[in-house]
């Protein structure tokens, strides 16, 4: 069954709307509350040609991938679980990404409900040579911990030490909110 308020996306549910197993111990090691802090993760790429289009700028799709590996590691670091992607929210690209750029991407754990957690991650320009940084995108991606065997994992709740990361946590759960309606509504236009 699924573990009630967690958004499970629709892959992991069955045909009868359960999700199959979630795995509810947790050794003790696993289950102690933690610090924000302790997820925060720091990922610095540098934009080769490779990673660009015609007009010499980072590829959309491309920091999309970034962001997404940002954000597992800030989930497998709390959660110190494997962990898959189950939902990414809104993304703006900010200003262009050029070639030769730093792209400097800062996640954490904004908040966990039960066997997911809400990652943010925020993505800066680095131009080393102009000794300039912008504001890129930021994005909140949900995962969810998962054994080997692919099993949801409960996961240790997070403790925000700050002012901002007790925003992030409030806020955390007002996007949940948000998800959890716009999947009911999706699910009711399906039927």
């Amino acid at each position: 069954m699924a573990v009630p308020g967690d958004p499970i996306p629709a892959r992991f549910v069955g045909d009868d709307g359960n999700v199959p197993h979630v795995k509810g111990l947790m050794s003790d090691q696993t289950k102690s509350p933690r610090p924000v802090r302790d997820s925060q993760s720091e990922m610095t790429e540098i934009v080769l040609p490779n990673d660009a289009n015609p007009l010499v700028a980072l590829l959309g799709g491309r920091l999309m991938h970034w962001i997404d590996m940002a954000g597992a590691m800030a989930a497998h670091r709390h959660s110190r679980n494997y962990v898959v992607t189950a939902a990414v929210d809104h993304m703006d690209f900010l200003v262009p990404v050029r070639v030769g750029d730093l792209v400097v991407l800062r996640s954490s754990v904004n908040r966990v409900f039960n066997t997911s957690m809400e990652v943010g991650v925020k993505v800066f320009v680095e131009n080393y040579i102009a000794d300039t940084a912008q504001h890129v995108s930021s994005a909140y991606l949900t995962f969810v911990a998962i054994d080997d065997a692919g099993l949801h994992l409960r996961v240790a709740p997070v403790i925000p030490e700050t002012q901002e990361q007790q925003r992030r946590y409030d806020d955390a759960g007002r996007r949940r909110d948000i998800r959890q309606a716009e999947l009911q509504r999706r699910r009711k236009a399906a039927r």
